[in-house]
């Protein structure tokens, strides 16, 4: 199962990591496995790299994009793709400073429609150590 992370990414953050991913994601992963004592600072640091997220319009763009497909569902705060067809099952939850989803597939169909909404999402599995800006993704499933 795959995990990422979506962060709302100050635009002049993007501008300054565009092209040095891998630095960006340096620092995310450093907040990832920051230890109890160094919250704080952790805090403050993403803070000033993240913009907090509109949960309640991400949650309804999402449905009135999706409500009409059969494989898509809601319950609980939770988006859901079961798509039988595709392969693909895939939960989204939306959090005031970031996304997660769970993926049962190497992508899914929530990319595609995350990277109409906001350039800025910066994508982290931290477990696979694989990060890109929703933008420069190639290849949406």
């Amino acid at each position: 199962m795959r995990v990422f992370y979506i962060f709302d990414m100050k635009p002049e953050f993007k501008t300054l990591y565009h092209g040095n991913e891998s630095a960006l994601y340096g620092v995310l992963r450093g907040l990832y496995y920051l230890n109890h004592d160094d919250i704080m600072y952790g805090y403050n640091l993403f803070q000033q790299l993240t913009n907090r997220i509109d949960k309640n319009s991400i949650d309804h763009i999402l449905f009135v994009k999706m409500h009409q497909d059969i494989p898509y569902s809601k319950r609980d705060g939770k988006h859901r793709i079961n798509n039988l067809y595709k392969d693909e099952i895939s939960i989204l939850e939306v959090k005031r400073s970031y996304i997660k989803i769970e993926a049962e597939q190497e992508g899914t169909s929530f990319f595609e429609i995350l990277s109409s909404i906001n350039k800025n999402f910066f994508v982290c599995d931290f477990e696979l150590q694989e990060y890109f800006f929703i933008d420069g993704l190639k290849t949406l499933v």
